[in-house]
C-alpha cells in the first residue's frame, strides 16, 4: 500500500475546497496509525511532565524552580533546530527504522533524565527528547499519508494528535500525583515505559517505509518560495502564537476577572481539555472535507472564545462556556494547521513537516514571550485580547488562500 500512496503523492494536486474521496482503512492501517498515536502520547507526556514535577525536581537537584523550568526550554529549542535539519540528517533511511529509532532515543533520554545527578545531565536528557519530538512530528504527516492515504491525512492526523490532547490533560496532573507518591524520578522513568510501548507498537504495526525522497536543506528552504507554504506557515505562527500567548494565562484570568476559586477553575480547565479531544476528532473530519473552511472555522472559534472572555468573562457561565469553546478550537488546530500546510506541497510532505515543526516552535516561543510581557504590563485581559486579534488575522489569511 505504501508504494501506491507514494505514487499518489508524487502526482497529487493540492485541493483547498473540494472534498476528497475517503480512503477505506483495513486493520493493518488502523494499527499503524494507532501506533503513531501511541508515540505522540508518549513523547508529549514526557514533554509536559515537568509542569507537575518542578518543585520536587528543583529541590532534589538544588536549583530554583525558575532554573528547573528551563528543562522545557531545552526541549523546545533543541527541537526547533533539529526540525529544520531532521529530513536532511535521515537521508534515505527507511522511515519505519527512523521512527523506531526516535522512540528508542526517547526511552534513553527519559531514563537519563530520571537518573540525573545534577541539572546539566537532566538538560542533556531533555535535549535528547527534543530531538525525538521534532523528528517524529517532522515525519508524521508524510507517514500518515503513506499508510492511510493522501485523502485521509486529516483523519489520520486527528488520531495521531489525539495522543497530544490526552497527554496535555493527563501528564502534568498524573506527574504531580506520582511524584508525591513515589518521587519525581519514578514519574520520569514511567515516560520511558510509555516510549518503550510505543516503540514496540511501531515495530509491529508500521509497514516498511522506504525513503521516497532525500531532502537537502536547500530543498526544504526552496519550499518557502511557494505562496501556499508561506500562507500555511504564517497561519501556524499567527494562530498558535495567539493561543500560547493567551491560554497560559487563562487561570489568572479566571482568578482575577471571573473571581473563581481553585475547584471551579480546575473544572473549567478540565472542560477545556475534554473539548480539545472532541475538537480533535471534528478537526480531522472537516480538514479532509474542506481544508479552507476548516481553517476559517478553527480560527474563528478561537477568536470568538477569546473575545467573549474579554468582553463578558466576569460572568461565570460565560467563562465556562467560552473556555470550553477555546478548548474545542485548540483541539482542531493541531490537525487543521498541518493538513492545511501539507496541501501546499503534496509532492514534498517530509520537507513540509520540517517547516511545520519549526513554525509551531517559533509560535510557542513568541507566544510565551509576548504573552508574559502583556500580562505583566497590562493585566490578565491583555493576553486574551492578543489571542482574539491574532485569531481574527488568521481568519483573514485563510480567506486569502487560493481556491482550487
Amino acid at each position: 500500500m505504501s508504494d501506491t500512496i507514494a505514487l499518489q503523492l508524487d502526482g497529487a494536486v493540492a485541493d483547498g475546497d473540494t472534498p476528497a474521496a475517503a480512503e477505506t482503512w483495513d486493520m493493518a492501517t488502523w494499527f499503524a496509525v494507532l501506533s503513531m498515536a501511541a508515540a505522540s502520547f508518549a513523547l508529549v507526556s514526557a514533554e509536559f511532565l515537568p509542569a507537575g514535577l518542578l518543585t520536587p525536581m528543583a529541590r532534589d537537584l538544588g536549583v530554583s524552580q525558575g532554573v528547573a523550568g528551563q528543562v522545557v526550554t531545552a526541549t523546545a529549542s533543541v527541537g526547533a533546530v533539529t526540525a529544520l535539519f531532521s529530513n536532511v540528517l535521515i537521508g534515505r533511511l527507511n522511515r519505519k527504522t527512523v521512527l523506531v529509532g526516535l522512540s528508542a532515543l526517547a526511552i534513553a533520554s527519559n531514563i537519563l533524565a530520571a537518573l540525573a545527578t545534577d541539572f546539566w545531565i537532566l538538560l542533556l536528557g531533555r535535549a535528547g527528547l527534543g530531538i525525538a519530538l521534532s523528528g517524529f512530528w517532522a515525519l508524521s504527516v508524510a507517514v500518515v499519508a503513506r499508510v492511510a492515504g493522501v485523502n485521509s491525512i486529516g483523519r489520520g492526523m486527528a488520531i495521531v494528535t489525539l495522543g497530544v490532547s490526552l497527554a496535555t490533560i493527563a501528564a502534568p496532573a498524573l506527574g504531580a500525583l506520582i511524584s508525591d507518591w513515589l518521587g519525581w524520578r519514578v514519574a520520569m522513568a514511567m515516560t520511558a515505559g510509555l516510549a518503550a510501548l510505543a516503540m514496540l507498537l511501531q515495530a509491529l504495526s508500521l509497514p516498511t517505509l522506504p525513503a521516497t525522497t532525500s531532502n537537502s536543506l536547500a530543498d526544504v528552504l526552496r519550499l518557502t518560495r511557494r505562496r501556499g507554504i508561506q500562507l500555511g506557515m504564517l497561519a501556524i505562527v499567527l494562530l498558535m502564537t495567539g493561543h500560547f500567548a493567551g491560554s497560559v494565562y487563562v487561570r489568572p484570568f479566571l482568578e482575577q476577572v471571573t473571581l473563581l476559586p481553585t475547584v471551579p477553575i480546575a473544572l473549567a480547565l478540565l472542560g477545556f481539555g475534554i473539548a480539545a479531544v472532541v475538537g480533535n476528532v471534528a478537526g480531522g473530519r472537516l480538514a479532509d472535507a474542506n481544508i479552507r473552511m476548516a481553517l476559517v472555522t478553527t480560527s474563528a472559534l478561537m477568536g470568538l472564545a477569546a473575545l467573549a472572555l474579554v468582553l463578558a468573562g466576569a460572568h461565570i457561565a460565560i467563562a465556562f462556556i467560552f473556555v470550553t469553546l477555546w478548548g474545542f478550537a485548540f483541539g482542531m488546530a493541531p490537525v487543521v494547521l498541518p493538513t492545511n500546510l501539507s496541501r501546499a506541497a503534496p509532492d514534498a510532505l517530509e520537507a513540509t513537516g520540517s517547516l511545520m515543526v519549526v513554525s509551531f516552535q517559533v509560535a510557542i516561543t513568541i507566544g510565551a514571550v509576548v504573552g508574559g510581557y502583556a500580562v505583566d504590563t497590562y493585566g490578565a485581559i491583555a493576553p486574551l485580547t492578543l489571542t482574539a486579534i491574532l485569531a481574527a488575522s488568521t481568519v483573514v489569511l485563510a480567506l486569502l488562500q487560493r481556491r482550487t
